[in-house]
């Protein structure tokens, strides 16, 4: 029987971590976000502080600027130059999210993936946003910073998010069609938001395809 599964992408300050969470709890199931880096480094060996700077690095990196590895579920095995390269790190990640999808029920932030379990039949891929102000009140109260640099670092980090998914699923971070629900957290609220994620998975449950396979 297949797992289901819940793949939430977020603008920053639409809160959309938190309805992960939310979910997950509600659910009674794992919610996983940077989780996944340490599960990453158990099974490859590669230290997890290197998972973690290359998330930092990845941010002021000009890699995105070129053309897209599509990840295609390779590994690179240690024998190579390239076992710790940013592409192989993404690739242990990748492994270890296809193989919770064979054991668990879970929720996952982040991670691209919606495109890397695309092929599981009760993947559910969400994307919350909410308008500009909503996201700066939110992430000015959460932030010691001031509106200018608040405004600076949405930017950065929603372009980092766009571009970082791009480079591995070739797809466009905000296209409406590589999601199954686009929700709009300030008009429903993070309980409305979790309400309508499990009011989507009973009814795609009772009337969706039989194949549940999700194509992009």
């Amino acid at each position: 029987m297949s797992h289901m599964i819940i793949a939430i992408a977020r603008q920053y300050g639409s809160g959309g971590k938190t309805i992960g969470h939310m979910l997950a709890k509600d659910l009674g199931i794992p919610c996983y976000d940077r989780e996944i880096m340490k599960m990453a480094s158990e099974d490859s060996g590669i230290s997890e502080q290197l998972f973690a700077q290359a998330d930092e690095k990845l941010r002021n990196s000009q890699l995105f600027k070129m053309a897209s590895t599509v990840y295609k579920g390779e590994l690179i095995g240690p024998e190579s130059d390239e076992f710790v390269s940013n592409d192989n790190l993404f690739n242990y990640q990748a492994k270890i999210l296809k193989e919770l999808a064979q054991t668990e029920d879970f929720v996952v932030i982040g991670r691209a993936a919606d495109f890397v379990l695309r092929d599981e039949p009760r993947l559910t891929r969400v994307f919350v946003h909410a308008p500009h102000d909503y996201c700066m009140a939110r992430a000015m109260e959460r932030n010691s910073m001031t509106e200018k640099e608040m405004e600076r670092f949405i930017q950065k980090t929603d372009k980092h998010r766009a571009e970082y998914y791009k480079y591995y699923t070739g797809s466009e971070w905000e296209d409406v069609n590589n999601y199954d629900l686009c929700l709009n957290s300030s008009r429903l609220g993070f309980e409305g938001c979790v309400e309508a994620i499990k009011s989507y998975i009973q009814i795609r449950d009772k009337y969706g395809d039989e194949s549940g396979i999700c194509s992009y």
